[in-house]
Parts: structure tokens; C-alpha cells; sequence
């Protein structure tokens, strides 16, 4: 049984930005990861999310493979990818639908014949998540004693800014093999994600990574907030002082 963690929470619309900041600087020194709330994108629109990744995930396989992953963008598979790469297992029990940039065609979306309504959901789902995104990165900025857009300044904002993944886990496909990961341990490698759940608990964080035997944590989901954690270039970024955690 692991131990379910208590992650500190974060306001986005505390109008104390100063406290703010130094919450959010002590979450990510002790943590990497923190519940986000009151972060401005529609609860009733992150339902709508989650019931259109459901109706795409359910569609026949070979209709999903018709806008198959390129350029990062798109449909990947069951098993495609792998987040721990020392393991010899096959790829992880997820499959995936990925939006970069708006602008421009990298994008393959769905036709709006099969799904009605998902891509102008999905954008809007995008723009949304890129505000809270980026009012929190003005925070982080003064948690670490700069001036709230410094990552601005530095280009932190230009394009390509954010992806967005939507992960599907069908669970346990293949009995015959003992190692079966949704998806193995890993760090992120961007400067922050914001996760949201549906409640189906699977999420757990190791915080000491060097240590042995490594300890996993449960994160619980926790409804109208996301999960945030810092990602490896926060973590250079700030020589280690914001530490990501595996998860």
C-alpha cells in the first residue's frame, strides 16, 4: 500500500500575489507538485473535455489511426510510447491525443461529421489552460524574487508555448506480462504541467528518487483543481532549488 500524499494548495485568484508566491515557492521546493485552484478555466467546460476524449478514444481503431501522430500532434496509439526507456517491457498501456500550437496546420483533428463540437471544444480547452498557465508562470517568477514577467521577457511566451495532451488508460490489455505500466516513472521535461483527473486514482509521486527502495506516493485527485508540478527545465533553470519529483 502506498501513502496517499497531502500536496499544499495553491489560489490563482488570491489577490495577495506576494503569499501567493512564496506558497508556491515553498510547494515546489518541498514537493515539485501542488493542487491549483480558482484557476479560471471552466469546470463545466473540463467535463465537456473529458465526455469528447471519451467519444474519441471510443471510436473504431481504424478511424482514430486516420489522423495518426506527426510532428508531435495527433493520435498515438496503445504501447507507442515509453516514459521509462531501462525497462524492458513493451511500450505503456495508454494511448493519446495531442494538440501543439494553434496556429498554423500541424494539428489533425477528428472530422466534425464523427465528433461534433470536439475540435471548437479542445481550442477553447487550450486557450483557457494557456491563461491560467501563464498568470501562474508571472507567480512562479516572483516566488523565485523576480520581476513577475521575466519569463515573458526571456520568450518563455513565444510559440511554440504549450501542448496539450489527452491520455486515455484502458488498463491491464495483456495478463501475460507481469510489468504493466499506464504510464512508467518519468519527469517531464518542460517547465510545468497542469494535469487534471476525473477521479480515477493512479498518480503517484516519488520523492526521493537516489533513495532505495524508492517510496511511492498516492496523489489524490481533488475536485475543481489541477495537479501541478515542475518540470526538468524548471528544475535546471533554478540550479535545483524547485525540484521535481518522479512520478
Amino acid at each position: 500500500m502506498c501513502d496517499a500524499l497531502q500536496l499544499p494548495i495553491v489560489d490563482l485568484s488570491s489577490p495577495d500575489r506576494f503569499s501567493t508566491a512564496n506558497s508556491i515557492r515553498q510547494a515546489c521546493i518541498d514537493h515539485g507538485f501542488f493542487y491549483l485552484v480558482n484557476h479560471g478555466v471552466d469546470e463545466e467546460l473540463v467535463n465537456k473535455v473529458f465526455e469528447q476524449s471519451s467519444k474519441f478514444f471510443s471510436l473504431p481503431i481504424e478511424e482514430k489511426m486516420k489522423v495518426i501522430i506527426k510532428n508531435y500532434s495527433s493520435y498515438s496509439p496503445l504501447y507507442a510510447g515509453k516514459l521509462d526507456t531501462t525497462l524492458s517491457t513493451k511500450g505503456d498501456s495508454n494511448e493519446g491525443f495531442y494538440v501543439g500550437q494553434l496556429a498554423g496546420d500541424l494539428n489533425q483533428w477528428p472530422l466534425e461529421e464523427d465528433l461534433p463540437s470536439w475540435r471548437s471544444t479542445i481550442e477553447t480547452y487550450y486557450q483557457q489552460l494557456l491563461s491560467a498557465g501563464t498568470k501562474l508562470l508571472s507567480l512562479i517568477a516572483l516566488s523565485l524574487k523576480l520581476d513577475e514577467d521575466f519569463f515573458e521577457k526571456v520568450g518563455a511566451f513565444n510559440e511554440p508555448l504549450a501542448s496539450l495532451g489527452l491520455l486515455h488508460y484502458p488498463g491491464d490489455l495483456d495478463s501475460s506480462s507481469k510489468e504493466i505500466y499506464g504510464a512508467s516513472a518519468h519527469s517531464d521535461f518542460g517547465m510545468l504541467t497542469l494535469l487534471a483527473t476525473d477521479g480515477v486514482p493512479g498518480l503517484q509521486i516519488c520523492r526521493e528518487k537516489s533513495e532505495q527502495p524508492q517510496v511511492w506516493e498516492d496523489v489524490p485527485s481533488r475536485s475543481g483543481a489541477f495537479i501541478v508540478n515542475i518540470g526538468d527545465m524548471m528544475e535546471r533553470w533554478t540550479n535545483c532549488l524547485f525540484r521535481w519529483h518522479s512520478s
